[in-house]
Order: C-alpha cells, then structure tokens, then sequence
C-alpha cells in the first residue's frame, strides 16, 4: 500500500497543513483518525506500508529512517495505531508538539496551482559553470551564494558572506525552512561534480532560480587570490576547560525536543528552526560556543548569524554527541514520547 502523507513509518500526516482550508486542525485530524482506523488498519498485517516520506521530513513529528515496514509491525510499534486509541486521545496526541510548517510549504502549494517554468530550464540554467569573475559579478548584483559542502571544508574556507547548507545531511528541509524568498537568485559552492544533484535538489522544493556553480569550486576561489573566511571551533575539552575558567555563553541549535530531552545547563535555546525571526536576540558583539547534534546544523547557524552582523562565534565540534563523552554536565534525560 502506498500511504502517501496519510501513514508514515512511526508516525502519521500533518493535519495541519490544508491551505485555504474551511476546516480546523482537530476537525481534520478526526478525519485522519477515521481514514485510518476504517481504511488502512483493517488490511492484512502483512502487507508492505510505502510512505510518502522517511525521516528528514517536515510531514510528521516522528518519522523512521526505514523506508519500508509491514502493516503489521506498525500497528504494533506506531503510536497512531494503538487499537485503544479514542478518537479525543488520536487528536490530542497528533496535534501535540507540532511545529509551524516550513515557511515554503504553502509557497509551494501556490506554485502548483499557478505554474511554474520548465525543469529543462531551471536545470539548464542552474548548471552553467562560472568562472571566478562571472561568479563574482553574480555576488555583486544580489545573489545568494549556498556553499553546499560538507561542514568540515566550510569551516576551514568559504567565501565571505555564504550561507553553509550542506548536501549530506536534511539539505531540502533547511533550505525550505531557511532560505524565504523562493525567487532569489542563488549560486553554489558545490562539491566536484554534484552541481547537477543540488540544482535538482534546490527545484525540489520549489528553488528553481540556480543561475550557475563556481567551477573549479573554492580552489578556483583561494587562486585567484580572493578572500576567504574561516569558522573558529574547540574541542569539547577544550570548552569543558573554558567554562572552568570563566562564565561563556553556549547556544544550543537543536530542536526544541532535543533541547528539552537533555542540554548542557545554562545553555541558551536558539533552535535553527526560527533563526530568521531571531537574528536580533543576542547582543552581535557577544562571544557565543555553538553546538548542535554533531556539528551540520551549528555550522549553518553560524553562517547566517556571520551574515546577520555577529563577529565572535565558535563552533563546538562533534556536538552534543562528542558534549556527552566528555565531563561538560549536562540535565537528567528526558523522554521526549
């Protein structure tokens, strides 16, 4: 069965996400309930579930890394399928956590109804190769310059003022949360030989306006002897050392739900999520350690927050993940259900 947006591996759809919709979320949500228990659940246990979506998506709260499961085993291990499950508890605990939407889903909705240009186009324009100049020029009249690397190779050079989204982790969802204006023009730092993958990529989620790839990528750039910047990071012992000797400021990235499951203590939440909304929070000349999971999304934030006027951030590296094998104290966990 192909379940679409309706049942997800470990989770089930957004009833949140109708555009232009008369009805209310609990009122779309009860149908979702209905749709499930009257349609999907009472098919055979062994049939094969294909979802919509895996992990990575904005669709759903909780979504598995699998992409493939037996109905059987999901009415055993997602909490949307208990069969004591009411109908009030179904709405209670689906509508419960959600974030907002990604601010392009209804821009993409909008684009499906409207129109849009030719995927031969955007994929023609979006893999023309520019040179230094060209690439420069481009920067000069406006352009977004997405730097899609991975985060190690951003941190040691990249071109002043570029935002870090890179390929190897949720490209298409951070691009969608973090980049607003779907028509601006952008230009990558890509990888060699990945321009096509992140143009198709970009058109994906309705960023159609690629206008080129630095050829010769950043190496082009360092030759022909033009700026670059760099991103300071420390070891998490070397934090561990520094929060011993003085009081700094440590800014958590992560989800609302991983912040709250467990956090260094004192950690200041500025989830990458709602960064945008955010950039004037904290005092631009403050000294600020940044740390996400592993180190994809903090190096992201620090890219928009250097653009955004912030002068003195330090990424931590390895993240929460290298955080917790060291002797940083951090809160009890807790289960975020």
């Amino acid at each position: 069965i192909f379940t679409g947006d309706t049942l997800f591996l470990g989770d089930v759809g957004r009833p949140d996400l109708a555009v232009k919709s008369d009805l209310t979320e609990v009122q779309l949500a009860e149908f979702l309930f209905d749709s499930l228990r009257n349609k999907i659940i009472p098919l055979p246990d062994d049939l094969i579930v294909y979802p919509g979506h895996g992990a990575g998506s904005s669709c759903g709260k909780n979504l598995s890394d699998e992409t493939v499961d037996t109905l059987g085993h999901q009415k055993k291990t997602n909490y949307a399928l208990r069969p004591d499950m009411t109908k009030a508890e179904f709405v209670s605990e689906v509508l419960d956590g959600i974030l907002p939407p990604p601010q392009y889903f209804p821009k993409n909705a909008m684009m499906n109804k409207m129109g849009y240009e030719p995927i031969e186009a955007v994929m023609h324009r979006g893999n023309l190769p520019l040179s230094v100049e060209e690439f420069e020029d481009k920067m000069k009249a406006g352009a977004l310059v997405l730097d899609v690397r991975n985060e190690d190779d951003f941190r040691e050079a990249h071109i002043p003022g570029s935002m870090f989204i890179g390929l190897d982790g949720n490209f298409a969802m951070w691009v969608g949360a973090l980049i607003e204006d779907l028509k601006k023009p952008i230009i990558v730092v890509c990888p060699e030989e990945r321009h096509f993958e992140t143009v198709m990529r970009l058109a994906r989620v309705g960023y159609d306006e690629g206008h080129g790839f630095l050829n010769g990528g950043i190496k082009a750039w360092q030759d022909s002897g033009r700026a670059v910047e760099s991103v300071d990071s420390v070891s998490v012992f070397e934090l561990s050392r520094r929060m011993k000797e003085n009081p700094i400021n440590i800014v958590d990235v992560r989800k609302i739900g991983e912040y709250e499951a467990e956090r260094i203590e004192d950690a200041i939440h500025y989830p990458l999520d709602f960064i945008n909304s955010h950039l004037d929070d904290l005092e631009k000349d403050g000294t600020y350690y940044i740390h996400c999971k592993a180190g994809y999304r903090s190096m992201t934030a620090i890219s928009i927050l250097k653009n955004a006027g912030y002068k003195n951030l330090i990424d931590v590296k390895g993240g929460m993940d290298a955080i917790l094998e060291s002797d940083i104290r951090v809160t009890a966990f807790e289960c975020q259900s």
